[in-house]
Parts: structure tokens; sequence; C-alpha cells
């Protein structure tokens, strides 16, 4: 009988290990297999749209990881669970896992694990987390030598930025961006960056214009490469804006004009451009070309149902036919505005044009009625916030003109009014005592200016244009997609960042509030579906 420890029962012993030991491995490329199989399934799942089925498939693979006790595939596992569930929504879960993800040291320098664990951040609301994960993804990304997703990391980046009220840091990181785009030869995306930066060093108030100027001519100059006609349109439409800022307005008109044939089927965005370039042509005393523009650009608004947009096209036009001396037609122009602009609630929309109606009827000597509209125009600033003082005092001037004019005029007219001039050589002024038979004037006098006569006085503010300067400054950024509300919307792609504040309405004027603000006080909220890496390779 063989011993415990005989040749024969060691022999078959260590056959029995051998044949063991071969299952295990079978067993466990079997199930690299399924994870491999899982993995693939949840991708092309996350492609369709389908974060459900991408979802069971990413924990299937994690939990048949988790079995075969690979520490670094069930990092790679939990790195896609984590992404997976970040893009559907759960950001929380997500940055679980993703932490998961993480190995020490090594862990923390991979970098699409910092540009999800950035996005992740991002969506939760923790941008300054987002903005220090997403500029190591970049960092890591450029040490790599993968320009492209070094730009899609600083686009992001420029995103936090602007949540964070920083638009300086986010102009820097979308020049950061078309530096990289363009060595990849992605010239679209590289000037739509170019483009965003300029506008936002616009909007940070700490930049030289010369050095905005710089950046929105080289996005114009990378912009000859796009063949795309909506996206050369959109930008554009924006660079003008930009320029209409920096007060460049011949070159404002040219990139409207560039705009309009790349938009002539698209009824919303065509008229967007319409209004633009009939506000450019307003604004350099171009009115006779303006009105073809004001005027289509109100009938394409209206068959679209955006009346705020349809108003301030009207009040335009109003403005360029005052200049004309069109007085009946302005009239009606801004008559057809104002209710517009009630339709719209827009009760910035209304003051301006109430001003306006106020000053038609100054110069058509009716004090009476223009006494009533800069009444309500000054009733309506007070619904409007962020309003400069100015503003009121320029309305209280004129409605003190009206008053006066309509005293004046009472005076003309009845013979019954007697009036002594009387020189104050104190003041400098002349007081017009005023005698009234049966019907006394309460105030007893009117003040002038003491270098002026009774009637040249009359003259000279009949004759002036009171309709308001910034009407012709209705601009409009409301370009990607028709709304009635008219909310403010921005284009997606991979250079471009979207913005409620993207998208900050023009003012037309230091004095005055936007005149272009949308229907609705409220921007459009950002709706940016936001995307992760994943590993697609195990």
């Amino acid at each position: 009988m063989a011993s415990d420890g005989s040749p024969f029962r060691d022999a078959r012993e260590k056959q029995q290990k051998k044949k063991k030991a071969g299952k295990s491995r079978t067993d466990e490329t079997d199930t690299q297999e399924q994870i491999q199989r899982l993995t693939d399934d949840g991708h092309a799942a996350l492609q369709t749209g389908d974060k459900t089925a991408a979802l069971q498939c990413f924990k299937n693979a994690l939990k048949a990881a988790t079995r075969l006790r690979e520490s670094r595939l069930q990092r790679t596992c939990a790195f896609n669970l984590g992404a997976a569930y970040v893009e559907a929504g759960r950001p929380q879960k997500g940055l679980d896992l993703l932490s998961r993800s993480q190995s020490g040291e090594r862990g923390e320098r991979i970098a699409d694990l910092q540009y999800n664990l950035a996005t992740a951040h991002e969506a939760l609301g923790d941008h300054a987390q987002a903005v220090r994960h997403y500029l190591q993804a970049a960092q890591l990304y450029r040490s790599q030598g993968d320009a492209k997703a070094e730009g899609d990391a600083c686009v992001r980046l420029a995103q936090c930025h602007l949540k964070r009220q920083e638009p300086n840091e986010a102009a820097d990181a979308l020049k950061r961006a078309a530096e990289s785009y363009k060595l990849v030869g992605n010239t679209s995306a590289a000037a739509l960056a170019l483009k965003d930066a300029g506008k936002h060093m616009l909007q940070s108030g700490r930049c030289d214009a010369d050095d905005i100027i710089t950046v929105l001519t080289e996005s114009l100059e990378t912009s000859t490469n796009i063949t795309d006609q909506e996206t050369l349109g959109k930008l554009l439409n924006d660079v003008g804006l930009s320029f209409t800022q920096l007060r460049l307005f011949s070159e404002a008109a040219e990139c409207y004009e560039q705009a309009l044939p790349l938009v002539a089927s698209k009824p919303h965005r065509l008229a967007v451009v319409l209004q633009n370039l009939g506000a450019v042509h307003n604004t350099l005393g171009q009115y006779e070309e303006a009105l073809r523009y004001h005027r289509e650009a109100a009938a394409l608004h209206g068959s679209l149902g955006s009346r705020g947009a349809q108003g301030r096209c009207f009040s335009n036009l109003g403005f360029a036919l005052v200049e004309l001396g069109e007085l009946e037609e302005a009239w009606e122009s801004f008559l057809h505005a104002q209710q517009a602009f009630r339709d719209a609630d827009d009760p910035s929309g209304q003051w301006q044009v109430c001003e306006g109606l106020g000053g038609i009827k100054l110069q058509m000597r009716d004090p009476e009625k223009a006494t009533h509209y800069y009444k309500d125009a000054l009733r309506l600033l007070c619904q409007c916030q962020e309003v400069s003082g100015s503003v009121q005092e320029r309305l209280v001037s004129k409605l003190s003109e009206a008053l006066q004019q309509k005293l004046l005029q009472q005076q003309v007219i009845r013979p019954s009014v007697r009036m002594t001039a009387l020189r104050d050589n104190q003041n400098e002024t002349v007081c017009l005592s005023v005698e009234v038979s049966g019907d006394r004037n309460p105030t007893g006098e009117v003040m002038m200016s003491s270098d002026s006569h009774l009637s040249e006085e009359h003259t000279s503010e009949t004759n002036d244009v009171t309709a308001q300067p910034e009407a012709n400054r209705n601009l409009n950024n409301t370009y990607d997609k028709p709304d009635i509300q008219q909310h403010i919307f921005s284009v997606r792609s991979s250079a471009h960042i979207e913005s409620a504040s993207e998208a900050a309405m023009l003012n037309g004027s230091e004095e005055t509030p936007p005149s272009n603000q949308p229907d609705s006080d409220e921007a459009t909220p950002l709706t940016r579906r936001l995307t992760s890496r994943f590993c697609t390779v195990m």
C-alpha cells in the first residue's frame, strides 16, 4: 500500500491542481471576454441614447470584474459606470464611482479621469472643483500630445469660469482652446472659440479694445475655411454684435451683409440678421437703406410670432422715419411697436416707444399729447430694473420741455393774455409775467434762457428731433432658434460656449438699458448635456 507521501499520490495531486488551474484560467478568460462584451454593449447603448441599457451593461461589467479580484480591471469598470451615471443625470453617484477608480498618485494623473471628475463636479454645481480638474485634464492632454482633447477640456473650463462670473478667465481658456483646435486642423471650432473669447473679453471690461479687435479679426480670418453655412452665418452675426459693442458699425454691417445669404433659408435667423443690419444702418445715419431691412425683419418676426423682436423692428423703423421727416408714417410704426411690446409684456420697449411718440408729437406741435406720452414713459421706466438715472433725467427734461411748450402755446392762442418781460440782472434769466383774464395760470411765470427770444425758443423746441436715440440700437442676438417668448439661445458645437449670460444683450447706449432684451425676463436655462469619457479597451 502506497504511503500518503508516495510519488504516485503526489503526481495525481499535481495533475488535479494543474487541471483546476487550467479551468480557473479558462473561467477567467471567459469572464474577461464577458466584461469586454458588456463594455462594448454599454458604449453602443450610449451611442443610441439608451442610458438605462448602458448603465445596466456597465453595472454587470463591474460585478463581473469584482469576481476576478483584479483591481485594475475593477477600476476601469468603475470608471465607465461612473461616467455613465454622470451622463444619465446622476452626478453624485457618478462622482462616488469615479473616486473609486483612482489609485493613488498614478490614478490621479489619468487625463480622462480628471476630465470626468470635472464633469461630475460641474453637474453638481461645484464649479471651483470643476475648474481645478478641467485645468489638470487640459495640462495632461497637452503632455500626451492630444490637442483635440485639450481643446475640449479648455472649452468646458471656460464654461465653468463663466458660471463663476469670470469672463476674462473664460476668454483665456477659449483662446487656448482655439490654439489646440488649430493644431488638429479643426478651423471651425477654432473660429467659434475665438469669437466667444472676444465676446467675453468685451464682457469683462478689463481688456484693451485693440486686443479684442485682434481676437475677433482672427476669428473671421479662421472662419474662411468653414464650409457649413449655418455655422458661418451664426459666427458672422455674433462677431457683428461684438463689433457693434465696440462701436465699429461699418465692420458690423459688413459682417451682417456677409451673413445675409447664408441664413436665407432659415426665417428666424434671417429675421435676426435683417434686424441687426437695419439697426446698424440707422446708427450710421443711412436711414434710406435701413428702411427695407426694418420692414422685412418686422414682417418675418411677425410671421414667427416673435412679438418682442417685431416691436424692436417697428421701433427701429419709426426712428429712421423720424430722421427722414416722415412723421405720420413714423407715428404709425411706433404705434405698432407699442402694441407689440404690450403683447410681449416688455416695459423696457414700451417706455422707449412712448419717448418716441412724445418726440413726434412735439414736432407736430401737440405738446399736450407729448406730455401724456412722456408721463407714460416715466411710469413704465419705474417697472424696469438697472436703468441709469440719466435716462430718467432725460425723460423729465423732455416732459418739462413739453409742458413749457404747452404753456407757451396757450399764451399765444388766448387773446386776453398779457406778457411782461422783466430782466433779472442777478440770475441772467427772463421772467415772463403772465396775466390771464378770468383764468390765471397758477405758476405765474415761465423761466427762459436770457439769450433767447420767445419766438426763437418756440421754434427751436418744435424743430428738435426728440425720438429716442437708443431706438436704433435694438439689436438681436436671439439667433439660434425661433421662440415666441424670445429667450436667448446659443448654438452648440465642439468649441462653442453655451451660456445664458451668452448671451448678454447689447446695450445701445451708456445711458440706456439694453434695448433688445428678450420678451421674457429670464434667459433660457442651460440644457447642455454633459458628456463624459469612457475606456473602450480593457
